[in-house]
């Protein structure tokens, strides 16, 4: 009998019979009810080997307040009995991530010519390059192709600049990328692109949007640590710079600006998920971007910066609980663009100030855009509110992309309105 059994497991059919059950990476949702259910859950989120996915990081945590988190399969039966231990709430929202991560990076092809759904896909950062030179090669009229500077890893960094006519026109600028993991962002960027160049003078907002507008479009600004999410963890945030004072690489590029850099809500642990760098724009790639539209602040007149998951359209400020100067017309503009998305998708986006809306960023890139004379700047979590989380399935672009699109052009129109009039 000794013998049959050690043949059944050498063989791999042990599980077949019934004798264990096989663990996959999980996302796990928790919500804690007690001051010591929120240390249990903030030791978990630091002590083991696992990811947390919302909030960003464990200082974040409260009662009665929803986390989500990333769950290896090695650690899995720890995690479970301590949340069972300590009677913490708790789901799988998904089962095998594995599973989706494999499903995200399988596509048709990288040529946008040779695919109907080349934009409900995630590309590699190899094929958004390819992307790039052959939109600006297919639109020598229209899109420009702009090196901004290289990232840490010397990595380009290309904005597209659409213009449908060559007259001094006032501009919008979108940002893509900028945390590694948020997939659904690049998309977004390449998605615009297409649809602008496709129904310019077929849709009347993208027409009147770019009749007053250039665009200037950055798809990846973090190349490194996207392409660092493609080749090795799928669950990466931050850049990949690296210094000789810590082991730990990378640094979150939204706490890298000089907003109130470095206070509470950012952390000076290279470690950290928020780690804000050495000084402000310390990163060759928030630099190449500060200095970017430092040098054209008199023409942009509306940021978007373009993030992921649970659907919020925010603005500035992020690092204090101050009200902007024009709060109540940024409100304005966030409040009917939720409408909007409401009436037309069925869908659910928060909307209101960063820092009253979900929590204290210092450093951030919307707030930095604000404070440099940019009054309509704006921050967009898109989909979803964490079902798939930063793993949204490609079946998910095309509504999330419309959703973004349709917040983007009720703003930007009552930008142009009031600008313009």
């Amino acid at each position: 009998m000794k013998t049959l059994v050690f043949w059944i497991i050498l063989m791999g059919q042990l599980p077949k019979m019934g004798y264990c059950t096989e663990t996959h990476d999980q996302i796990l949702s928790m919500t804690p009810t007690t001051p010591e259910q929120v240390g249990i859950v903030k030791n978990i989120s630091s002590q083991y080997e696992t990811t947390l996915w919302q909030p960003v990081h464990p200082q974040y945590i409260k009662e009665e307040t929803q986390v989500h988190l990333f769950v290896p399969a090695n650690s899995s039966a720890t995690v479970k009995d301590l949340l069972e231990r300590y009677d913490i709430t708790h789901e799988v929202l998904l089962d095998n991530t594995n599973d989706l991560i494999e499903m995200q990076t399988r596509n048709d092809s990288a040529d946008p010519r040779s695919s109907t759904s080349f934009y409900e896909q995630y590309h590699s950062l190899e094929d958004i390059y390819y992307w790039i030179n052959k939109t600006a090669q297919n639109n020598p009229n229209t899109v420009e192709t702009i090196l901004l500077g290289s990232s840490f890893e010397k990595r380009p960094l290309y904005a597209l600049k659409v213009s449908f006519n060559r007259e001094n026109k006032k501009a919008l600028w979108i940002d893509c990328g900028i945390h590694a993991r948020e997939w659904i962002s690049p998309a977004f960027c390449l998605w615009f692109v297409q649809y602008s160049l496709v129904f310019y003078k077929q849709n009347q907002d993208i027409t009147d949007i770019f009749d007053n507008m250039d665009v200037y479009v950055l798809p990846v600004m973090n190349p490194d640590g996207y392409q660092y999410t493609w080749t090795t963890d799928r669950m990466w945030r931050k850049s990949r710079s690296v210094t000789t004072s810590s082991y730990c690489a990378g640094v979150d590029l939204n706490r890298n600006f000089d907003a109130n850099w470095c206070t509470e809500g950012a952390s000076k642990d290279p470690c950290s998920e928020i780690y804000c760098g050495t000084f402000p724009e310390s990163e060759p790639e928030s630099e190449a971007v500060a200095n970017f539209l430092r040098s054209k602040k008199e023409t942009i007149q509306l940021y978007l910066t373009i993030h992921a998951y649970s659907q919020m359209l925010l603005f500035p400020y992020s690092y204090t609980l101050d009200e902007a100067q024009n709060h109540n017309e940024l409100l304005q503009m966030v409040q009917e663009a939720s409408q909007n998305i409401r009436r037309y998708y069925r869908n659910t986006y928060k909307y209101g100030a960063g820092a009253q809306t979900i929590y204290l960023a210092p450093g951030g890139s919307d707030d930095w855009a604000y404070n440099l004379g940019i009054k309509y700047s704006f921050t967009f979590e898109l989909q979803d509110r964490g079902r798939y989380g930063f793993l949204l399935p490609p079946s998910h672009i095309s509504q999330a992309c419309n959703e973004g699109l349709l917040a983007l052009k009720t703003i930007a129109l009552r930008v142009i309105e009031k600008t313009q009039a």
